[in-house]
């Protein structure tokens, strides 16, 4: 891609950018600002942008609500509004469809959040030393992230670098509205920064910090102290091999966990079948990747807090 100030260029017209952003999720319906145009691949990209961005853009999520971000197929109308979007929020071998738009049709601005983001390397989620880790490795090896984990949302701290990025990117846009995107995304940052700290305080002194989750969306989570064991690998719908289903198992019993948890947007199968046999309850950890039909009224905060909850109370904090 070339530099943002080769890639900028005049924006198009309201009625057309309506028309194709048709079937997308638009995450605000205010189109003041001359109807500049935002689109960003999946929900926490959407709700940073839209919140430093304000009411002089309209901020469309190319995944709706119910998508499962990992599986975005985009139509015609989708890649349409890619092409045509001022800016495009994206995150590289997240979406291999949203890749393969960008380089093919995009000539806008663009931000690749892995560009500004400091991801961390997939081997720091899982506690040194269990056995089931290079199981997992042997069954990503299909799932290409650049052996970087991609869900870096999970950590509030790098959300505010995202969030003063894409102030960065909408001021090359717009000059005259520059101080206003950096105020909104500092105020974000203070915002994101106390989450951090409620995460830090929440998950201090637990009785336990070993959690099963459904697949390996929370990585970052070890910043607080834990030790992330995923059932799948990466992406959802990766299958664990028998050998990493009987050392969870194992793991279960020795750490004396009481929860494993399920996710939204994916099946809970998995977890309620590890759950049952083993006597153990179930709970529900959202990875944020994106909402659910039943979270389509939450934000990225209540949906953070309602995980803390959750840790809080599996791990007896």
């Amino acid at each position: 891609m070339s530099s943002l100030a080769t890639r900028l260029r005049v924006p198009v017209a309201v009625a057309a950018a309506s028309a194709l952003l048709a079937g997308c999720g638009a995450i605000t319906g205010d189109q003041g600002g001359g109807g500049r145009e935002v689109v960003a691949s999946f929900y926490p990209l959407a709700w940073v942008t839209e919140r430093v961005a304000g009411d002089g853009w309209t901020v469309t999520n190319l995944t709706s609500p119910g998508g499962e971000p990992h599986d975005l197929e985009l139509s015609i109308d989708a890649t349409a509004s890619l092409t045509e979007a001022d800016l495009v929020v994206y995150l590289e071998q997240f979406q291999p469809a949203v890749d393969d738009a960008v380089d093919t049709n995009v000539e806008g601005a663009t931000l690749e959040a892995g560009g500004v983001v400091d991801l961390q390397p997939v081997a720091d989620h899982s506690e040194e030393g269990h056995a089931h880790e290079e199981e997992h490795a042997e069954d990503e090896e299909s799932h290409d992230h650049g052996d970087l984990d991609p869900h870096f949302w999970q950590d509030p701290a790098r959300m505010a670098v995202l969030a003063r990025a894409v102030a960065d990117e909408l001021a090359a846009l717009d000059q005259a509205g520059a101080d206003t995107y950096r105020a909104n995304a500092e105020e974000l940052a203070v915002e994101l920064e106390a989450l951090d700290r409620e995460y830090a305080d929440g998950l201090a002194d637990c009785e336990r910090d070993v959690v099963v989750v459904s697949h390996d969306a929370f990585g970052y989570l070890a910043g607080y102290g834990l030790h992330l064991e995923p059932i799948a690998g990466l992406t959802p719908d990766a299958e664990p091999s028998p050998a990493v289903l009987a050392d969870l198992s194992d793991l279960i019993r020795e750490e004396g966990l009481t929860t494993v948890f399920s996710e939204r947007l994916a099946s809970p199968a998995m977890a309620e079948t590890l759950a049952s046999d083993l006597g153990v309850t179930t709970g529900v950890l959202d990875p944020v990747e994106g909402l659910a039909d039943e979270t389509a009224e939450e934000d990225y905060l209540s949906l953070m807090r309602a995980n803390l909850a959750a840790l809080e109370e599996a791990n007896g904090c």
